[in-house]
């Protein structure tokens, strides 16, 4: 499998970001398999939904960055289970975690943010995980859109768990006002849900306008990625983006 661009930054001041989104079901799987799939894949950013959330939290996230190679950058717990890690080449502007409004009797959902430099490129990154409920996940996607707004940066991604697919509301809301990765650009495997299940894509990266998508998909048959490690690592398949990101 031809692998997306590597990371680079360009003579003209844009860089190409790699940007991983991945629901990894708490670290209930096989962690070692999860890290090898991650460092695998060469990211800069990794777009993380159902982190640990509870007892030690901090200590299994810090762990799942430092089996990957990587950082940690915001969320996990404080969001409600997105979070955000980053390479070393990522310079870290700001971050913010950000609680949802909660409907009585379902899970709490956050946003995971940050404002990340690539030498003279900014990037505003958002990791979510969306509700299960139709109407709540709808609020969800628009209070997304206003939050990736509120970064207040030219170039944003948005990136996660959406729990819709493409022909969904939610999915429709956020691709009418993004670029779906996925749509614009096609690479790798598209369906995200666990290897036997039923083939659906409710997993996403989505970029604003200005962002050019080089590729975007599941990175099935990568180098480095087995497929013994995907079904052992959790029970989603990731998704891998090649972004590159002009200069502010």
């Amino acid at each position: 499998m031809e692998d997306l661009p590597s990371s680079a930054t360009e003579p003209d001041g844009s860089a190409v970001v790699r940007l991983l989104s991945y629901n990894i079901r708490s670290m209930r799987d096989d962690v070692t398999a999860l890290a090898r799939v991650i460092r695998a894949c060469r990211p800069d950013v990794v777009c993380v939904q159902e982190a640990p959330r509870f007892f030690r939290w901090r200590k299994a996230a810090a762990r799942l960055a430092r089996t990957s190679d990587l950082v940690y950058v915001a969320g996990g717990a404080t969001a409600s289970g997105p979070m955000i890690l980053s390479s070393l080449r990522a310079h870290v502007e700001h971050t913010e975690d950000v609680l949802l409004p909660r409907t009585p009797g379902l899970h709490q959902r956050g946003f995971a943010t940050a404002v990340l430099r690539f030498g003279r490129a900014r990037l505003g990154v958002l990791s979510c995980h969306l509700s299960i409920d139709d109407q709540e996940r709808y609020e969800q996607g628009r209070l997304l859109l206003e939050r990736l707004s509120a970064l207040n940066v030219p170039h944003a991604v948005a990136a996660g768990d959406l729990n819709d697919r493409p022909d969904g509301d939610t999915f429709g809301l956020l691709a009418g006002a993004l670029q779906d990765g996925w749509a614009t650009k096609p690479w790798g495997r598209e369906h995200t849900t666990r290897l036997g299940d039923p083939l659906q894509r409710i997993d996403a990266v989505f970029a604003t306008d200005g962002i050019q998508v080089l590729g975007c998909g599941v990175p099935m048959g990568l180098a480095g990625v087995s497929e013994q490690d995907l079904r052992a690592a959790t029970d989603h398949l990731p998704v891998l983006a090649a972004l590159r990101v002009p200069p502010a």
